[in-house]
């Protein structure tokens, strides 16, 4: 008998110093390695290890996840812990099953690597839950793990907010025209044709469509040169088949220069209409 209760002595010695040299470890480790969610989850494992060690004299408990901080140190993916090792409630077990199975199926799903710290939490919370739930006694720790976990993994499953897709960018089309002129020339009508083609064919509700001159002649000439050339193509747009109440125009004379050049020099490119297709 008295060699029975030496060797239970000294298992009990061996256990508690096996279990206060991972916690020894685990309190000044940092897992540098690995993935954003097992360095998250070794700090979560260590915040369990030193509160069931520091606060509750819990050296089972704190050991185990000591250990489970140091493999995820290790970068290893620690699952949550698996019911069968506990000696849970009968009446608690339907409800830890089926909360693990969906706490598999956040992380399976792409928790672990999106929501790396939050992912950390829920299972640790599990964790956490399932420690509590064995000892069943101190009711206010079981609720806050278990509300915890909930809290976290509710955010986990959470849908996405959906992704506005992007407005289409409107179509521009260029209408070039010859100095001092507003006729729409050859050129000028196949791009016509194309917008008229391009509204049909989209269903497009609005046209605008905007004059600009170059910079050689007069700002007032060229206010109304760039008017006359807006109303032009408004009025070929009308011919081709689009509605007079879907054309907007505008003119802006020298102002806005696709090309910058100097006073009184004549340039091609800012001789133009723009329309735009929306």
């Amino acid at each position: 008998m008295k060699m029975l209760r030496l060797l239970a002595v000294v298992g009990a010695v061996g256990f508690l110093a096996a279990c206060t040299t991972d916690l020894d470890r685990i309190r000044t480790t940092e897992a540098s390695g690995g993935t954003p969610f097992t360095q998250a989850l070794t700090n979560e494992y260590r915040d369990l290890a030193v509160f069931e060690a520091d606060e509750m004299f819990d050296w089972r408990d704190a050991g185990y996840f000591a250990r489970r901080g140091l493999a995820a140190a290790e970068g290893e993916v620690v699952q949550p812990e698996d019911p069968a090792n506990r000696d849970l409630p009968a009446e608690s077990l339907g409800e830890v099953t089926d909360i693990r199975g969906r706490l598999l199926a956040a992380l399976d799903g792409g928790a672990r690597d999106n929501k790396p710290e939050l992912a950390a939490r829920a299972q640790a919370r599990f964790d956490c839950w399932l420690e509590q739930q064995e000892e069943n006694f101190q009711y206010d720790h079981i609720s806050a793990c278990k509300d915890e976990l909930l809290a976290a993994l509710a955010e986990l499953e959470a849908a996405p907010a959906p992704v506005a897709e992007p407005a289409p960018a409107p179509n521009v089309y260029l209408v070039l025209f010859d100095f001092d002129k507003s006729n729409i020339n050859d050129a000028a009508q196949a791009v016509v044709n194309q917008v008229v083609a391009d509204f049909s064919a989209n269903q497009s509700t609005a046209i605008s469509v905007t004059g600009h001159t170059d910079r050689a002649g007069s700002d007032a000439y060229n206010e109304k040169l760039s008017e006359r050339r807006a109303d032009a193509v408004r009025e070929a747009l009308i011919a081709a088949g689009v509605p007079a109440e879907a054309i907007a125009t505008a003119w802006r004379g020298e102002a806005e220069n696709a090309v910058p050049t100097a006073d009184g020099v004549r340039e091609q490119a800012n001789r133009r209409a723009e329309i735009i297709v929306q």
